[in-house]
C-alpha cells in the first residue's frame, strides 16, 4: 500500500496538533516559524521509520510545500493557469470559505503523496 492509515494519522498530528497559531500564521512569511513547524511535523514519523534519509526528505518536502505555498500553484495549474495567482490558487469569484477549504485539502494531499512516496521508497 502506498499511503497507510498510520501515515495519515502522523501527518494530522504533525500538521495540526503540533503546529501553533504563530507557526501557521507566519510559516509562509518567515523561515524560522516554518523551520520549527516542519521539525516538529517530522518527529512523529520516527514512530514508523528510523531511516534518517526518509525523515530528512519528509522534513524537506514539508518545508518546501509550506514555506512556498506550493498547493496554490497546483490549484492554479489545475484550473487552467488563468488569472492572477491568489493566496489559495482559486479564482477570486470562488467564495472565500470554499477556496480556503479546497486549498487545505490540496495542501494535505500534496503532503500525503510526498510522505507516501518517501516512505514507500525507503522501505
Amino acid at each position: 500500500m502506498f499511503i497507510t492509515a498510520d501515515q495519515i494519522l502522523l501527518h494530522l498530528v504533525g500538521d495540526y496538533l503540533l503546529q501553533s497559531h504563530w507557526m501557521a500564521q507566519n510559516k509562509t512569511k518567515r523561515d524560522l516559524p516554518c523551520l520549527i513547524h516542519t521539525i516538529l511535523y517530522s518527529l512523529p514519523f520516527l514512530l514508523i521509520t528510523t531511516n534518517p534519509t526518509a525523515i530528512l526528505c519528509i522534513w524537506a518536502s514539508h518545508y518546501l510545500i509550506d514555506r512556498h505555498s506550493l498547493a496554490k500553484y497546483v490549484v492554479w495549474a489545475k484550473n487552467g493557469m488563468r488569472g492572477p495567482i491568489t493566496p489559495t490558487g482559486y479564482p477570486e469569484d470562488v467564495p472565500p470559505w470554499l477556496a480556503v477549504w479546497l486549498y487545505i485539502i490540496a495542501d494535505n494531499t500534496l503532503h500525503l503523496i510526498c510522505n507516501g512516496a518517501i516512505l514507500y521508497l525507503a522501505a
